[in-house]
């Protein structure tokens, strides 16, 4: 977990760090921006939906917490078709899913037939494009690896901005209904993102040089052996504690806002300039963390991020204008594109490419139930004190405490207990190095004996010419 796992990708292939890999993150880029920014934009049409059903905010606010939960929910399921299937067959399946969730959903009669197709269909089709489109990534970069997780992350906060204002006029121009009906043809995109994830090729072997040990090898579907790592542990902890706290304050400053008696444009303008710090924080980072220096130490950074995060949400809770509003919302967008962008560089790195499907699935499964618990009981505790300011010391507190408990879980039970394993690696590496030396030793010794022998047992002819029936007149 202190150091950047060095790996040459299934079937020993190594990661090109460009070529096709920029079409593969461009597709990232795509994917995650549709996979972060949907379920918030699709609030905008929550309004209508109300009118239209009769129900009240929070049976419409359901919508986004199930994209949500099957986002991060079906986790092991992603990883599971992933390791059975590919990525690319996985994505196109996905997109058709999520398209279909929503095109279906523009002919529903009621908002319980909304959750099952906008809700569970299209977070379904979104979490099986997500989850294989960070695994083709990490599989076609390496030494680029932290710029490109720090671009494809920025897709989250451009979607944002973009997909927005554009619910608003479909809503203005064509209801909910074809809002939905529009946004879903948008999501077969996701299809063409699918199909850039050409799988990368082993070089190939004829069949006596194929190891037999290689071929009796099986796939885990789900490696469990993951949690063997104490990284992984540690590092599973403290994203779970981390979402507690990290999604709470972009869900309530807008509110903060129009608490202190501020216009409706005027406090959702301060999610507008989180957004835009944010898309620009993201490749930044990733950058800094691909230096020489930092890259080897990127948990740490990561760390540093959570606590930055988490200290910029206890000064947001001492806000009494809309002026510190704005303060927080630049430093917010700071913070949180350094988390955005590090978050799965960080994993990455930790559990090595062979692992990750596995990994991330298991760990966003952690993650789900933890985005379950932290927006609803931070809104609970408003409820009980009218107060925004506890609810951002509460998650200010709780995304700190994350960032802790990586940092030092990391220096005080990895760090030291990591190089032992990889001295022993480096012991056995070198010992069939040796033994091959000695084996070609060996067999060069044979080969000199027997032209020996061969120089012994016919010294008469040596310099004759050698007749056969072809050769004699």
């Amino acid at each position: 977990m202190g150091a950047v796992v060095a790996d040459d990708g299934p079937s020993g292939v190594k990661a090109p760090d460009g070529g096709w890999g920029w079409a593969v993150l461009f597709g990232c880029f795509i994917i995650t921006g549709f996979s972060y920014a949907f379920p918030k934009a699709v609030s905008v049409f929550f309004k209508e939906l109300i009118r239209e059903f009769g129900i009240g905010y929070s049976d419409t606010a359901w919508i986004s917490s199930i994209l949500l939960a099957m986002l991060y929910g079906t986790g092991p399921l992603c990883s599971v078709c992933v390791n059975r299937f590919g990525c690319r067959p996985v994505m196109l399946v996905g997109g058709l899913f999520a398209s279909m969730g929503m095109v279906i959903a523009s002919f529903c009669t009621s908002i319980v037939q909304i959750y099952l197709t906008a809700g569970v269909i299209t977070g379904l089709g979104l979490a099986l494009n997500f989850q294989p489109s960070l695994i083709m990534l990490n599989r076609y970069f390496d030494k680029r690896r932290p710029l490109a997780n720090g671009l494809s992350a920025a897709g989250s906060p451009v979607f944002l901005c973009a997909l927005s204002p554009l619910g608003q006029i479909l809503q203005h121009e064509y209801g909910w209904r074809g809002g939905f009906l529009i946004l879903g043809g948008m999501l077969l995109n996701c299809c063409v993102c699918g199909a850039l994830m050409r799988p990368l090729e082993p070089p190939k072997k004829s069949e006596a040089t194929k190891d037999p040990a290689e071929k009796k090898v099986k796939k885990k579907l789900l490696d469990f052996s993951v949690f063997k790592d104490g990284g992984f542990v540690i590092y599973t902890l403290a994203a779970s504690i981390m979402v507690l706290g990290l999604f709470v304050p972009p869900v309530f400053v807008v509110s903060y806002a129009k608490d202190l008696g501020y216009q409706d444009t005027k406090a959702a303008f301060l999610l507008t300039i989180l957004g835009f710090i944010d898309i620009f924080a993201r490749p930044i980072c990733g950058i800094i963390a691909g230096l020489k220096w930092v890259r080897p130490r990127c948990v740490y950074l990561f760390s540093f991020a959570m606590i930055f995060n988490g200290f910029t949400d206890l000064m947001g809770s001492m806000s009494v204008d809309y002026g510190g509003l704005v303060v927080f919302c630049i430093f917010f967008g700071i913070s949180y594109g350094m988390v955005g962008a590090l978050q799965f560089e960080v994993l990455m790195a930790i559990v090595g490419t062979q692992k990750f499907s596995s990994a991330i699935g298991l760990v966003l499964l952690a993650e789900a139930m933890a985005v379950l618990i932290g927006p609803p009981s931070a809104g609970k505790l408003l409820d009980a004190t009218g107060r925004y300011m506890f609810v951002f010391i509460i998650a200010g507190i709780e995304v700190t405490t994350s960032a802790l408990v990586l940092a030092l879980g990391n220096f005080f039970c990895i760090k030291k207990k990591i190089e032992e394993p990889r001295i022993k690696e480096e012991a056995a590496e070198r010992e069939e190095l040796n033994k091959s030396e000695d084996k070609t030793a060996e067999d060069a010794k044979v080969d000199s004996i027997e032209v020996e022998q061969f120089l012994k047992d016919e010294p008469e002819k040596n310099g004759e010419v050698v007749t056969n029936p072809e050769t004699c007149v």
